[in-house]
């Protein structure tokens, strides 16, 4: 598509300084073909290389910060968001083609993501260690600090372009480090606009970059000694082998899932029917943690799928403008592709399509299979598409062996009214999150979030974050003992 003379590009930003490059990246919008949702630019080797130089430098202002100062900058940036959140909704909207509702609703989140970030700044407390455990320990004690690990790599992820960069951006800020954020490049401009709030804030010069990047370049940051930390977020076959090339540095992953959801005898239905439409369709399925697999008693099988059925197919979908739209297009034409390929392929091997499975351009509408066999990619890979798969089962035993079935293991829905199945649930499901009477799409950004197996390595949420982006030092105290009186004494 050419790029039209009404389209600026957005600069970039660069350890405190607005650039351009000669490489024009042109923003598409999923919901319209024959529209740019805008245009930035794609970094050069020199900008990444002056990014991560200033991010050196910068660590020796940030790691002396003090906390009210980190406090206050994150604390502007909360309030600079809150001020422009019908903006910024409709620029993840335009750009990602989430609709205007969940927009609104991730730019909220963000709101709260760097206010929590603030607050941890404040708190990032140490701990007083008794040490005389034995004589030769005698009068010491320990006092333990956390202090900030160096510059940090950043890779997000187009599916919540703005909230999960945040939940990178507000701990670095919060913990005293330096970052260089790559922002997805199908969604940069979202981020882009959280700069120009990021510079008011008055972060230390050089200790913020956002730059759109090629993957080639992304993996020159990976690699790079100067960055202490990567973390990233993405699909699993990218995220393990980066990991694979970032060296000695740390390294965290949040990655996919195919994620499950159980629905026992003792559930109530209405409630699981409601929250489960909201999980497997919710941004057209293209969230790691959508409900992609149920597993429902034998009991209330065929009363919640033919309620689950026909609400599906009552979803409204459209334009992700209009406020009504619950369903609004896939991130593009060919992902909506790939989900027609794999609900084929379930088909094909005896699966049976309830509803759905058509995809229309870079839509694809709300879609249900049941008897798919499980080495079905539709069962066993990650879908990232509204497609989810149901099952019965006659044993809770079995419903968990099921979900445990997988190579993933992010989070796991449980609606049960019985104690006993939640207790089991959480101590024998092979994952990081169990919701009790809820879906496993269910998150709130304090709490620590990541998942075991191929879903990752890690946790996220504020202070869990702030964990992996400092390292704990401890400090030593002894009382020196004094010599015994001589007789002449």
């Amino acid at each position: 598509m050419a790029l039209t003379t009404s389209t600026k590009p957005h600069p970039m930003f660069l350890a405190g300084r607005w650039v351009d490059s000669p490489d024009v990246l042109e923003v598409a919008n999923p919901a319209d073909a024959a529209e740019l949702a805008g245009a930035t630019y794609t970094a050069t080797p020199d900008q990444l290389e002056e990014a991560t130089q200033a991010a050196v430098s910068a660590f020796e202002v940030t790691r002396r910060s003090p906390a009210y100062e980190r406090g206050r900058i994150l604390r502007e940036i909360s309030s600079g968001v809150k001020a422009r959140r019908e903006e910024l909704a409709r620029t993840i909207t335009l750009e990602s083609g989430k609709p205007i509702r969940d927009s609104l609703v991730e730019v909220d989140r963000a709101v709260v993501t760097f206010r929590l970030g603030a607050e941890e700044a404040e708190r990032m407390y140490g701990e007083l260690i008794p040490l005389d455990l034995m004589p030769a320990s005698k009068d010491r004690v320990g006092i333990t600090r956390r202090f900030p690990i160096g510059p940090i790599a950043a890779i997000s992820p187009f599916n919540f372009p703005l909230n999960l960069a945040a939940h990178k951006l507000a701990p670095a800020i919060a913990s005293g480090n330096p970052i260089v954020l790559k922002p997805p490049s199908k969604d940069p401009l979202t981020m882009l606009s959280i700069a120009e709030i990021v510079e008011a804030a008055g972060v230390p010069q050089g200790s913020v970059s956002i730059l759109p990047m090629s993957r080639e370049l992304g993996d020159r940051m990976v690699e790079d000694e100067r960055f202490k930390l990567l973390t990233f977020t993405g699909s699993p076959s990218v995220g393990w082998r980066m990991k694979q090339r970032a060296g000695k540095k740390k390294v965290v992953l949040e990655l996919g899932g195919n994620a499950g959801v159980i629905v026992d005898e003792s559930a109530d239905l209405d409630w699981a029917v409601q929250r489960c439409l909201i999980g497997a369709f919710t941004y057209a399925g293209q969230v790691c943690i959508s409900v992609q697999r149920m597993f429902v008693h034998e009991r209330l099988w065929e009363t919640f799928m033919d309620r689950f059925v026909k609400a599906a197919e009552s979803i409204r979908s459209g334009s992700p403008l209009d406020p009504e739209t619950v369903l609004g297009p896939m991130v593009d034409a060919q992902a909506a592709a790939r989900a027609r390929q794999w609900v084929d392929e379930a088909v094909a091997m005896g699966g049976k399509l309830l509803t759905g499975g058509r995809a229309e351009g870079s839509f694809f509408p709300p879609t249900v299979l049941t008897d798919v066999p499980d080495r079905a990619q539709i069962c066993s890979n990650e879908a990232f598409a509204p497609v989810v798969v149901a099952f019965p089962f006659a044993a809770f035993d079995e419903a968990i062996a099921r979900v445990n079935d997988s190579f993933y293991g992010l989070q796991t829905g449980v609606f049960t009214n019985d104690l006993e199945h939640a207790w089991q649930a959480f101590n024998e499901l092979e994952v990081g999150g169990v919701m009790v009477n809820d879906i496993p799409t269910y998150r709130i950004d304090h709490m620590p979030y990541g998942g075991v197996k191929d879903s990752g390595l890690g946790r996220e949420g504020l202070r869990w974050a702030i964990e992996d982006m400092t390292e704990i030092r401890i400090l030593v105290l002894a009382h020196p003992e004094k010599p015994a009186p001589t007789p002449s004494d």
